[in-house]
């Protein structure tokens, strides 16, 4: 008798046609539609992005103090042009809220939001950004995108994600805030109870509770479109009275390289930051991917990706653009196999221009919602009070940052460059500090063992603590350094010590090296005079 079948019933069968077998299973069809199921779940997911991208793209513009249509220009040649380079197929290019914001701090002492000037610059921020990023890709400086720590990164983007609210509030109140800081318009609008518009704050609410509620519904729900348009439908029936988007300029973009003159030092500084920062959120997106799909990576690739974005966002006279975090995670979930479902989603987006009129209705409550629903995610208390359990230095880093953060506001690209001083200085002061243990072997022997990173700047201490330990013990004829506990030794370091031995030999006394490390074993062969070493 045959062993029953293990294969589950009714998955597959065949068809015999002439001398041909046909299989008909579902592991068999998939095979057949491979070469082409691509191209739908990128068209699926790059379309589906698009309808995320229309109320972002507006709302993050009105963030960076442009007019609302150049955020869906951003959202056109950007994910285009970053197609043809990008290394993950997952990362979705366009305006990002974090970007907008440090755009917004970087413009808004130069020019007034919302004038021609102010969009001139904002289109030679994105070029200076563009060529930043591309320069970093070609000389393969992807390595940079490390360069600024976790405590930094967490306190500055907690800071900004709390502006980013900020700038948010006389929106949501229906009142225009009084001051030259962000804060500070915020606390205005705040301070006027009696003016808020309980219109304007309902569609606020409303907007907010269902794009954060809607999100239970499934990962794939556009919970953004469908909260935005909910709330525009209602202002539209209940005729409520909102300020809205107003009249929005339809139709193709076009090429333009009219960029405003003599600011390329005040851009310098800001345009780092943002070639920088700017370009953490898409390189962990990215990597984040790669490795739990076992992908390669690369960030030199991605820095030239998001390099040619800026430039095409320069060119169509639009402002930096960044890798989205929401839309790159709902592209990969919607199944994107390759590259071009960013290019999709751009197309996408160009077919859509000459219908902006459409949207001149829509409430601005519901985009500052929008707005503050990305910050919340950008709030991470959590991980500053869990970073106290383990270093407290690297914690004050992250809180004096998000201080500096609201301090320098509007400037917030300068809190960056504090908190990346701050932590550099305080990588150094903890490179100085070296411990040295001292044992007596015996009678005549000593063991010196120094612990930590030898190098010129903590040398000084190992060696007044030697130099002490001797001429307590005159006694002693035979020493002992044990370097098994150095991680690093410099030459300045290395020289003294040998400098060190060289003495004490002059003057009798035995000395061995022990735990030579191997990264410095050449130098002491080479520094120490003494036979044998």
């Amino acid at each position: 008798m045959d062993p029953p079948s293990t294969e589950p019933p009714n998955v597959a069968s065949t068809v015999r046609a002439g001398q041909h077998t046909v299989e008909l299973s579902p592991h068999a069809l998939m095979d057949r539609l491979q070469p082409i199921w691509p191209v739908w779940t990128d068209l699926i997911a790059g379309i589906s992005v698009f309808l995320i991208l229309i109320p972002q793209g507006l709302a993050y513009a009105e963030l960076s103090g442009m007019p609302p249509h150049l955020g869906l220009i951003a959202g056109v040649f950007p994910p285009i042009a970053a197609a043809f380079f990008v290394s993950s197929p997952y990362l979705q290019t366009g305006p990002t809220a974090l970007t907008a914001l440090l755009v917004l701090g970087s413009l808004a002492p130069l020019a007034a939001a919302g004038t021609p000037e102010y969009v001139k610059l904002g289109a030679q921020l994105a070029l200076m950004v563009g060529v930043l990023r591309i320069g970093f890709g070609l000389l393969r400086l992807g390595i940079i995108a490390y360069f600024v720590s976790q405590p930094v990164l967490i306190g500055f983007t907690t800071g900004a994600a709390l502006l980013i609210t900020a700038t948010q509030v006389p929106a949501v109140l229906g009142v225009a805030g009084d001051g030259d800081r962000v804060a500070t318009r915020a606390l205005d609008a705040i301070g006027q109870a009696g003016s808020w518009s309980t219109p304007t704050l309902f569609i606020a609410a409303l907007t907010f509770a269902l794009t954060i509620g809607l999100r239970r519904v499934h990962p794939l729900f556009p919970s953004v479109l469908v909260a935005v348009a909910v709330s525009w439908v209602l202002t539209a029936v209940l005729n409520l009275d909102v300020a809205t988007i107003g009249s929005t300029r339809a139709g193709f973009p076009s090429l333009s390289f009219n960029f405003a003159s003599g600011r390329f030092v005040d851009l310098i500084i800001p345009a780092v930051v943002i070639a920088l920062i700017g370009f953490v959120e898409p390189a962990s997106i990215a990597r984040g991917y790669a490795t739990a799909k076992r992908e390669r990576w690369s960030a030199n690739q991605e820095f030239l990706s998001q390099g040619v974005a800026n430039l095409a966002a320069s060119v169509t006279g639009t402002f930096p653009v960044g890798g989205s975090l929401g839309r790159s995670s709902l592209n990969e979930r919607l199944g994107a196999r390759s590259r071009w479902s960013g290019a999709v989603t751009g197309l996408t987006m160009l077919a859509f221009l000459p219908f902006v009129g459409l949207l001149e209705t829509i409430p601005r409550a519901a985009l500052a919602a929008v707005v503050i629903t990305a910050a919340v995610s950008l709030v991470r208390f959590d991980r500053i009070v869990a970073m106290w359990k383990w270093s407290k230095p690297q914690t004050g880093t992250a809180i004096a940052t998000l201080a500096a953060t609201f301090a320098l506001d509007p400037r917030i690209d300068r809190a960056i460059l504090f908190g990346v001083g701050l932590s550099v200085a305080i990588h150094l002061w903890r490179e100085t500090q070296v411990w040295v243990a001292i044992q007596r072997i015996d009678e005549t022997t000593l063991r010196i063992a120094p612990q930590g990173v030898i190098w010129f700047a903590s040398i000084n201490r190992v060696m007044e603590n030697a130099l002490a330990t001797v001429a307590d013990n005159k006694h002693m004829n035979r020493v002992i350094i044990d370097l098994e506990g150095v991680g690093r030794l410099d030459l300045t370091a290395a020289a003294l010590l040998a400098d060190f031995a060289s003495d004490l030999r002059d003057n009798g006394v035995e000395v061995r090296f022990d735990h030579i490390p191997p990264h410095a074993k050449r130098i002491f062969d080479s520094l120490l005079r003494a036979p044998g070493e």
